[in-house]
């Protein structure tokens, strides 16, 4: 395991605007806030949902999309540099009206009503590929 301490910086509550993309809020927040890294939770609900699955052996992402409300039971993620670019790493369990759950990586989601928290790291945190997962981590 590779790790490296940090101390936690500014912390953040907020309420995500209605009709815009949930993660891309996030991006946006951090970067208006100069947050180079962090780590955050949320719950609320969105109008529709594209979720990723990663497939270890073939090393890549499928999307699944769901057009149909659901409730965001939980969210958590991180905020690092991807490419130069503030990168909400966001997964999300969203459940159905009937008490089904669907989880993944949240690439986008419509929102309906958010509220987030967030508290800022003392560092930054620039995701590098990986060679073995062949996906963008962090090189602690």
């Amino acid at each position: 395991m590779d790790y490296r301490e940090v101390t936690g910086g500014r912390e953040f509550v907020a309420r995500l605007d209605h009709g815009r993309d949930w993660r891309e809020q996030i991006e946006a927040f951090a970067a208006d806030e100069g947050i180079d890294a962090a780590f955050f939770f949320g719950l609320g609900a969105v109008q529709d949902a594209e979720l990723y699955f990663y497939d270890q052996d073939e090393k890549t992402y499928f999307p699944e999309t769901f057009e149909e409300p659901l409730e965001v039971a939980a969210c958590v993620g991180n905020v690092s540099h991807l490419e130069g670019e503030r990168f909400a790493h966001t997964h999300a369990v969203l459940s159905r009206a009937d008490g089904t759950a669907l989880a993944g990586h949240l690439n986008r989601a419509t929102t309906f009503a958010g509220e987030l928290y967030l508290r800022e790291f003392d560092t930054e945190l620039e995701r590098a590929h990986d060679e073995t997962t062949e996906l963008d981590l962090w090189p602690l």
